[in-house]
């Protein structure tokens, strides 16, 4: 069955044949899964429930004008969203048609209220005549029909229906969840359904070595705005347009737009655990059965299944990405980076966060709370941030010279770099020079076109203008990719977050926010403007784990 089908059909007779004929017929025929999936969903085929209402015109053809039909393929019942219900009723108000025939009352509607306002208020108010097969309803023949007690108890019955094959649903669905099993009609970008087992994830290898790529670039201190840029900069297809790609009917709602990466992509990718292997559904639930409104589900009661499948990066990556996004401190207005300190300093009496004051030319730290409250709630807790900044540096350096030699940490270089993982630079630069021949291949088709009188001459300026401005993007994203081929190969390592991370603690020169969210936890300020430092880890390899 074809999802989603609608159509209108109209049957007329000549006006010598009318007669008495008053009514203009509307035909409504409806299909949803729901009715396919009960045991005597042959009989509600869209084509025999054509085939009885044409039945039931041709037997009282001297009652109507016309017939029109009306036909909902693939629509559910529960509300009026149809595209053909929706032409019925804008008929029904211009007078179009003023009688309406259905096999059941099921098919005008599976909601209880919605069954009953439209026969209460649209067919008794606007005096349309309403007929139903299967109920023996018809409102112009015999009006009692319609306020029978078998009407509202019927339509009872139609909604319980829905709200039964709802719960069913719901329940086979929570199963698969706990179960590990996937249940999306899209795989996460990064991967694919298994192709023997669709209830299987596997890896996308194309689409994997970006994700890859994003959590190392993020996890190597590079921001999700930059991310961005680069991603684009590139050329490298978005979720969207690389499921469109690859020939999937993608849709995403919260596209903005939906040929370029966006922060709220990138932000997605780095929070879903799915790349570290686990299974989470559940995150979204429909309010209910009848309005279809999706509603966001509090994380504690998401579905989550421990390695289900191969991971795309490995889960100390991903906890290093969740840490990093958590310690991501706010942006000053008219700055591009948080302080250095954002976020990570305490008041050492009241543990209130200390703030940043910029006086003179320099920078001080001092208790929030007594700055708010006064000496009464707290004294002021302050230190230059030169002072602060030098007592953080040498603790760190000291703290590593102490705890492992400069051998044992190149040792654990040496040790890293046969994991090192990225895209595939040659691949994709391969892929967009395979997008300018195409592109001029398809110039020349068009040029040849044009000549052999096959299309107009604007349809060639237009064509030839198009492939020029996509080769132009291809050929910017062409030199990018060069670009950064060039980088690569100066510093093979910067593809593997652990190394960059190693050899920036022994050749740390000065600090940096990344450095110190990755290795501290937070730091006290005391009353004397002596400082504690809260690490993170009693011994760097125990941050550097791979």
């Amino acid at each position: 069955m074809e999802r989603n089908k609608t159509s209108t059909s109209v049957f007329s007779r000549s006006a010598a044949s009318m007669g008495k004929a008053a009514f203009k017929l509307g035909v409504y025929i409806r299909l949803s899964k729901e009715d396919i999936n009960k045991t005597y969903g042959a009989s509600d085929s869209v084509t025999n429930q054509k085939k009885l209402l044409e039945d039931y015109y041709k037997s009282h053809i001297a009652e109507f004008e016309y017939a029109a039909y009306y036909i909902d393929d693939g629509y559910t019942g529960t509300d009026t969203n149809r595209e053909g219900f929706q032409r019925l009723l804008a008929d029904i108000y211009s007078k179009k048609i003023n009688c309406v025939i259905v096999k059941d009352l099921s098919r005008l509607s599976r909601n209880y209220a919605d069954a009953g306002g439209i026969i209460e208020n649209l067919f008794i108010g606007k005096n349309i005549r309403f007929i139903s097969l299967a109920e023996n309803i018809d409102s112009y023949i015999n009006p009692e029909s319609v306020s029978d007690i078998i009407v509202p108890i019927t339509n009872v019955i139609n909604d319980n229906f829905s709200y039964q094959t709802s719960k069913k649903i719901r329940q086979v669905f929570d199963y698969k969840r706990r179960s590990g099993e996937f249940i999306g009609s899209f795989a996460p970008y990064g991967y694919q359904k298994d192709p023997l087992n669709r209830n299987k994830l596997i890896i996308d290898p194309e689409a994997a070595e970006i994700v890859r790529s994003i959590f190392t670039w993020f996890a190597g201190g590079m921001g999700k705005s930059a991310i961005v840029r680069k991603l684009n900069d590139l050329g490298i297809l978005c979720p969207t347009e690389y499921k469109y790609s690859k020939g999937l009917s993608y849709y995403n709602p919260h596209a903005k737009d939906k040929s370029f990466w966006s922060a709220r992509t990138v932000t997605s990718i780095l929070k879903n655990q799915m790349y570290a292997g686990d299974m989470v559904q559940g995150r979204q639930r429909v309010k209910s059965y009848k309005t279809h409104v999706l509603e966001q589900v509090d994380p504690g009661r998401w579905y989550i299944v421990q390695d289900t499948h191969e991971p795309v990066v490995d889960k100390d990556l991903f906890n290093e990405a969740q840490l990093l996004s958590s310690r991501r401190a706010r942006i000053p207005y008219g700055e591009s980076t948080p302080h250095i300190f954002s976020g990570i300093l305490r008041c050492a009496d009241c543990a209130r966060a200390i703030s940043r004051s910029k006086s003179k030319g320099h920078i001080y730290y001092f208790c929030r709370r007594y700055k708010d409250c006064g000496s009464s709630a707290c004294t002021k807790h302050s230190i230059k941030h030169g002072t602060l900044e030098n007592a953080v540096f040498r603790a760190l350096k000291n703290l590593i010279c102490l705890s492992v030699s400069p051998d044992d940490i190149m040792l654990h270089i040496e040790a890293l770099k046969p994991e090192a993982k990225g895209y595939d630079i040659d691949r994709l630069i391969a892929l967009k020079e395979k997008e300018i021949l195409k592109l001029n291949r398809y110039k020349k088709l068009a040029f040849e076109d044009w000549k052999d009188d096959k299309i107009t001459e604007e349809d060639y300026i237009n064509l030839n203008q198009s492939y020029s401005f996509e080769m132009k993007n291809i050929n910017k994203a062409l030199e990018n990719l060069n670009k950064e081929k060039e980088i690569t190969s100066i510093n093979s390592d910067t593809e593997n977050p652990h190394i960059n991370k190693l050899k920036t603690l022994i050749n740390m020169t000065e600090l940096s926010r990344t450095v110190i969210a990755e290795l501290i936890d937070y730091i006290e300020i005391y009353e004397d403007g002596s400082i504690s430092i809260n690490f993170r880890f009693r011994n760097p390899f125990e941050l550097l784990e791979v």
